[in-house]
């Protein structure tokens, strides 16, 4: 997606150049300081070239903007690897998406997610998930290896048992209803739902139906406070900038708040139960 990564680039041109002006620096004086070529700077600030580490260190010495070095330097960092496709991401089918979830989990200590329409891969059944997946492969025209992906997608849920690791997991009502596979599929999932209710690691929370969300989101995982992840239809969004993040963790925070735990949840579980047993 060389688009999102342009404009991500011209983004970044557009926040130095506001950060050069607020000083009083002009673009002359701010190459003379660096030791650049004068060009340069036009060409970092109108987005035609991406600045290095040493490049943003320079801007924020000469301009007095310490504060914003850290997150700065994740929006060059973050460049490149912010947008992933998944025609690319899943070439040789779906393991391979698997295998990433699997590693993002073992390197963090708290997760969250939020997911608006199915259950989150982590809390799947096996049929379930496998449901899922095989509708991933016929929208997507991907090679077929449900069965590894399923697979690597139960490995992933070791995590709710094991380690430190904690997790805050937040489901809209909606998700409970979303017919995937069977009427047996479903009621097995919900079944899984409640046993996971009673897990140490894991709080989970029902966001109910009559709740209004704060802002129109789709689902996203958030990896302690160093990686976001966002899945839309034709890529996957890696968030690494701190002011970036801090604003899915206020999303999350006001989702959570919304939602209903321990009782109260089982309870819009029981009853969706008893909707997919008639």
């Amino acid at each position: 997606m060389s688009g999102g990564i342009d404009e991500a680039r011209r983004a970044l041109g557009q926040r130095l150049r506001e950060i050069r002006r607020r000083a009083g620096i002009s673009g002359r004086e701010l190459a003379r300081l660096s030791g650049w070529h004068e060009t340069k700077v036009s060409k970092i600030e109108y987005g035609r070239v991406k600045p290095s580490d040493a490049d943003v260190r320079a801007y924020c010495a000469h301009t007095g903007s310490g504060d914003q070095l850290e997150d700065l330097l994740a929006a060059v960092h973050n460049m490149d690897a912010a947008y992933m496709e998944y025609k690319r991401q899943h070439a040789t089918g779906l393991k391979r998406g698997q295998q990433k979830s699997v590693r993002l989990a073992e390197r963090s200590k708290f997760v969250r997610i939020f997911q608006p329409v199915i259950i989150p891969g982590i809390l799947q059944t096996a049929e379930y998930a496998e449901s899922v997946l095989r509708h991933y492969v016929k929208f997507y025209r991907l090679p077929d290896d449900v069965d590894d992906a399923v697979s690597k997608r139960i490995e992933r849920q070791q995590f709710l048992y094991r380690g430190e690791r904690r997790f805050h997991i937040l489901v809209s009502e909606q998700a409970l209803y979303t017919s995937v596979g069977t009427k047996t599929v479903m009621i097995g999932q919900l079944d899984r739902l409640m046993a996971v209710i009673g897990l140490s690691r894991v709080l989970l929370g029902i966001v109910p139906v009559q709740s209004g969300p704060p802002m129109q989101t789709t689902n996203f995982v958030m990896f302690d406070t160093r990686l976001v992840t966002v899945e839309g239809v034709t890529a996957e969004l890696s968030i690494t900038q701190p002011r970036e993040i801090a604003i899915y963790s206020r999303a999350f925070d006001a989702l959570a708040t919304q939602s209903v735990t321990g009782d109260a949840a089982r309870a819009l579980i029981r009853k969706a139960i008893e909707t997919w047993s008639e």
